[in-house]
Formats: structure tokens, C-alpha cells, sequence
């Protein structure tokens, strides 16, 4: 069975003073992924980019590069988006987290191999998540010897969300996750961070994953547009089968309501927007993401 979602994703930059130039990198493209169609997407910006490009990235992410080269005030990016998913699922087994760290070590020479040995990447430290003991011991918790990784995954995943507090001005997204581990709180980001430190300090890969997810209100109550956020979570790699994605933030896999916008080893490879402006001194932004189901017909 699948679902289809709108999607609306606002950012609004408001600058003290005038801003002659502005150069600017943009992942507010949303990419197709396993169970995952991208049937509409699109990028408007106002006022309107001098100059604009698109292009994919290292990790097949989708990438709008711009420039306005005349003054403004205001800068509003607005992503729309129609996607269509599929039901999530997970395998009924999957193979014991020691054989995956083997398997991963040295691929075997079969029709996966170079699936197995580009996933090598996402076992290796990065800027946000990097080897940290007190990460792989927490993460280690969740595996005894021998346990299926799906398995040992969904554990940690439990456990993050029952042993951290989700505190959304507790932390920056530079805070360093020793900090985050000591104060035992945090947001989404730190979350996949933490088990991903925690999962490659153990052998295995894992990637970084931003995105939306669906939210549904209390009953009785309406839908509050531009209360729903973007979001971040892990995948898993298990040779030979595939990525499975987990989120700590709310302790279990990921389901269909969770819309994949990009991935990459961390939060700083994903960054929805980034560039360099000249003028414009202090600014203020606002987000605001509607994450909207569409009814069957």
C-alpha cells in the first residue's frame, strides 16, 4: 500500500541592512529512494535568482546552486514537493551485527560486492559523528554477541529515546556529542548522530538521513500548518539486502510516514542551505514545513 504526500518547506531570511550579493547552495530537492517516488519538486525563490543551476552530489542527492546579484532585503525559498510511498517493511531475519562487521571488512565477490564495499564509507568517522569510546559503549549495550542487527538496531533506537530528553533549545547543531551524551538530551540531529557514532565505532555503516515526517494531531484537533519539521534519522546497511531506516528520536524503524529528502555521513553533508552573502549585517530566519496527506481516490 502506499501514501502520498504534499510537501511544503519555507525558509525566510530577513537582513538589518541591504544584501548586494548572495550566493547560496540549496538540498530542499527531495530525492527518489527504495519505497520512495518523487512524482512533482520544485524551487522558487523571491525575488528571483540571477543565475540557477542544478546538479547531484557525491551521494546522488539533488543540489540547487543560485545567485541574486542585485539588492534585497528578503530572501523566501519555498520547496513543493508530491511524493508517493510505499509501506514500509522490515525482513522477517536478518544476519548476526558480527557477520555484517565481517562482511564489511572484506566483501565478499558476489552480484553485491560494490554495493558493500561503497557502503565502507558510511563505517568511517565524520566531522559530526566522529569515534567517540563512550558512543560505542552505549551502543554496545544493545549488542551481544550474536544478535541479528536488525534486531540490536532497534534496541539502540529504544533506548536513545528512552534514556534522552528532546529538548529543542538545549543544543546547536555544532554542540559536541560528548555534551550531548553527558546531558543526556538534545534534538533529532544529535539522536542520529549519537547512534551513528555509536554504530560505526562498533564496525558497522551507517548513513545520516534528513527528511520530513508526517505528524498527526491529537484527536479532535486540527493539523497546525507549518507545525510539522524536517526531520533526521539513520540507515542501516545489511549485505546483500539493503538500507533500513531506524529512528532513535522516536525508538523504532522508520515508516511510511517518514519522507526521505537526503542523505549523507552527517548532518554537515546535508545541509538544507548554506552560501555566502555580502551586506546585509544580522538576519533572521524562519521555517516553516506542512507535511500534508493526499486522500486516495
Amino acid at each position: 500500500m502506499s501514501r502520498r504526500f504534499r510537501i511544503e518547506h519555507v525558509n525566510r531570511y530577513r537582513y538589518d541592512h541591504s544584501v548586494a550579493l548572495n550566493y547560496g547552495e540549496a538540498r530542499l530537492l527531495l530525492r527518489s529512494a527504495p519505497g520512495q517516488r518523487v512524482l512533482e519538486t520544485t524551487l522558487d525563490l523571491s525575488p528571483a535568482a540571477s543565475d540557477y543551476r542544478e546538479r547531484g552530489d557525491a551521494w546522488g542527492n539533488r543540489v540547487a546552486w543560485f545567485s541574486l546579484r542585485h539588492p534585497h532585503r528578503e530572501l523566501i525559498l519555498v520547496a513543493s514537493s508530491l511524493v508517493e510511498r510505499d509501506a514500509a517493511s522490515m525482513p522477517e531475519a536478518s544476519a548476526a551485527w558480527e557477520e555484517v562487521v565481517s562482511h564489511l571488512r572484506r566483501p565478499h565477490l558476489d552480484s553485491a560486492a560494490a554495493e558493500s564495499v561503497a557502503a565502507r564509507e558510511f563505517s568511517l568517522e565524520s566531522p559530526l559523528a566522529p569515534w567517540l569510546p563512550a558512543a560505542r559503549d552505549y551502543a554496545g549495550a544493545s549488542f551481544a554477541g550474536g544478535r541479528p542487527l536488525l534486531d540490536a538496531v532497534a534496541d539502540l533506537s529504544g533506548r536513545i529515546r528512552a534514556d534522552f530528553a528532546y529538548r529543542p533549545s538545549a543544543t546547536e547543531i555544532d554542540t559536541p556529542l560528548s555534551e550531548v551524551l553527558a546531558e543526556r538530551h538534545g534534538v533529532c540531529q544529535d539522536f542520529a548522530h549519537l547512534a551513528l557514532a555509536g554504530l560505526r565505532g562498533l564496525g558497522l555503516a551507517a548513513r545520516y538521513v534528513s527528511g520530513y515526517l508526517e505528524t498527526t494531531p491529537p484527536q479532535g484537533e486540527p493539523r497546525q500548518i507549518g507545525a510539522d519539521a524536517s526531520h533526521a534519522w539513520i540507515s542501516v546497511y545489511l549485505p546483500q539486502v539493503g538500507w533500513f531506516d531506524f529512528d532513535p528520536t522516536n525508538g523504532g524503524a522508520a515508516g511510511s510516514g517518514h519522507i526521505t529528502l537526503a542523505w549523507g555521513r552527517d548532518y554537515s553533508d546535508v545541509t538544507p542551505l548554506k552560501g555566502v552573502i555580502y551586506g546585509g549585517g544580522m538576519h533572521r530566519l524562519e521555517v516553516g514545513v506542512t507535511v500534508t496527506r493526499v486522500p486516495d481516490i
